[in-house]
């Protein structure tokens, strides 16, 4: 893993979510306000959906519809066949803070997160819930106390790891089969919670601000260090095997491409909302990695 990332896709604001799907990347752009997908060189750009509120994690329902994160008014949208969206959900009386992002389940649940505070606001850390989101659209607290939870994946074997950014830790919940979250567990520590609520004091006290992840077909995490300016590659237990520094921050990443051992990385000045929305400068990042996604 020596040669330097390439750039895909750039000119745009601010990426997340990156999830390679049916042959293509996908990937939302926060404050251009829509959901793209492209090639594997970055070829063929198209807007998948128009979302005025913020898109933010994309996970898709057992029939191929899309869900997508609308995130400042706290809903998960869902894309028909027609390419309409509609509300699939509506999340703003459960999140307390931005909902984010997001995993689904085989049989098409999602399990969303969100700030839990005003972040952009500069407001003091509060901790956050979990919310199931069934099928039918109806939701369920299925964790509390979560450190900002963040980048979610589900294992093969019926996993929940959730990142938490201000936890210094990633989280494991087993699946349950009518969707509970059950045995809570630290799989992966990097540090201690933090003492300050304030949001740039314990930003400096992080090892690993972990933002969005993937899982590889090892059952290791790579995860965004929002802090780093790299990409770490995770095993249970918290210990870092590799590490990506593309001379950016980097705050999701997404394994994919033809052989499974692509790893997309969205890159970034930084996280402000002013900043971002005013300019496009954001970037796809994509490298060759050994082990490919599951």
């Amino acid at each position: 893993m020596t040669a330097a990332p390439r750039t895909i896709v750039s000119d745009a604001h601010f990426l997340e979510a990156p999830r390679w799907h049916d042959g293509r990347l996908w990937y939302s752009d926060f404050y251009g306000h829509q959901v793209h997908s492209v090639r594997e060189d970055g070829s063929d750009d198209r807007v998948e959906a128009e979302v005025p509120g913020q898109p933010s994690g994309l996970g898709w329902l057992p029939d191929g519809r899309l869900l997508v994160v609308s995130m400042t008014d706290r809903r998960l949208l869902r894309r028909e066949a027609d390419g309409s969206l509609v509300v699939h959900a509506d999340l703003s009386a459960y999140a307390t803070g931005h909902a984010n992002d997001l995993a689904v389940d085989a049989a098409g649940r999602a399990y969303v997160g969100n700030f839990g505070f005003d972040l952009m606001a500069g407001d003091p850390i509060e901790t956050a819930s979990l919310h199931r989101v069934d099928p039918d659209g109806t939701v369920t607290e299925v964790a509390d106390e979560l450190w900002f939870p963040n980048g979610a994946v589900i294992t093969p074997d019926g996993v929940l790891l959730v990142v938490e950014t201000f936890g210094n830790r990633v989280t494991a919940f087993d699946l349950g089969d009518d969707g509970t979250l059950g045995n809570r567990r630290v799989w992966a520590e990097f540090g201690p919670l933090p003492s300050d609520r304030d949001v740039a004091a314990a930003l400096g006290g992080l090892s690993v601000a972990g933002d969005g992840a993937c899982l590889d077909a090892e059952g290791a995490l790579w995860i965004a260090d929002a802090i780093g300016d790299r990409v770490v590659r995770v095993v249970e237990g918290g210990t870092i095997t590799d590490e990506i520094k593309p001379g950016s921050p980097v705050y999701a990443c997404g394994l994919g491409g033809e052989s499974g051992r692509t790893l997309f990385m969205c890159a970034a000045p930084d996280f402000h909302a002013e900043a971002r929305a005013a300019a496009t400068e954001a970037r796809m990042l994509a490298q060759e990695v050994a082990v490919p996604a599951p």
